[in-house]
């Protein structure tokens, strides 16, 4: 990763469009095998952005406060306090924050590397107000964004057949008109945050979150 100076730990990135707010407990530039860890918090009414999957990293899910709703594969259910989920490569998902208590989820992405650029990115695109009212970017930068990462997140409509021939024909048109995949300015924040000691309990001594098993699992098969 270019331009790297410090640590991302304890650093909070917000989305104010989806209602996410991340904090980061393990940075993937530091982490031996790059995983991402955060302490998730989502208002009332936030949500990601769209279901997607994800084709080369997996993602664990672990609830801690609040009620979450997850589409895992083709089964939909919703995750209380202390259920699990963990989501395989190439398997659909979605979530949702559920009733009035916001959420807090600690999540794990493996490997997290370019996750962190990505999804950085998105977030300051949507602070900067350059975003629709479901947290994508606009057509052009999503173009060029979604063409650049597609090993690491599809989202499910239009169908990926579609979107290669979309994003094959958009992204060059974007990449003259100046848009970046992802944007240096948007890897770090300026704003710090301490991390919730309930969440540094599920964080192993190698920094992976500590899952065991019980909730919710989606199948790649």
């Amino acid at each position: 990763m270019l331009g790297r100076r410090m640590s991302r730990r304890s650093q909070a990135f917000e989305n104010p469009v989806t209602g996410e707010r991340a904090v980061v407990i393990t940075d993937p530039a530091e982490h031996p095998q790059r995983v991402l860890l955060v302490e998730l918090h989502v208002r009332p009414g936030g949500r990601v952005a769209a279901p997607h999957f994800h084709p080369t990293l997996t993602e664990r899910f672990h609830v801690l406060r609040g009620a979450v709703g997850f589409l895992l594969g083709e089964e939909e259910r919703v995750l209380g306090p202390g259920a699990e989920a963990q989501v395989p490569p190439h398997t659909l998902h979605d979530w949702w924050q559920v009733g009035d208590e916001a959420a807090q989820v600690m999540v794990e992405v493996n490997p997290g590397d370019r996750f962190v650029e990505m999804v950085g990115t998105m977030f300051g695109l949507a602070r900067d107000g350059k975003v629709n009212k479901d947290g994508l970017p606009h057509l052009l930068q999503l173009a060029v964004t979604a063409r650049a990462y597609r090993d690491v997140m599809v989202i499910a409509s239009p169908p990926p057949p579609v979107q290669r021939v979309m994003l094959g024909a958009l992204a060059p048109i974007g990449r003259l008109l100046g848009r970046q995949p992802s944007y240096e300015r948007y890897y770090e924040s300026a704003v710090p945050s301490q991390i919730g000691p309930e969440a540094l309990a599920l964080v192993t001594d190698d920094g992976r979150l500590r899952f065991g098993g019980s909730g919710a699992s989606a199948d790649a098969s």
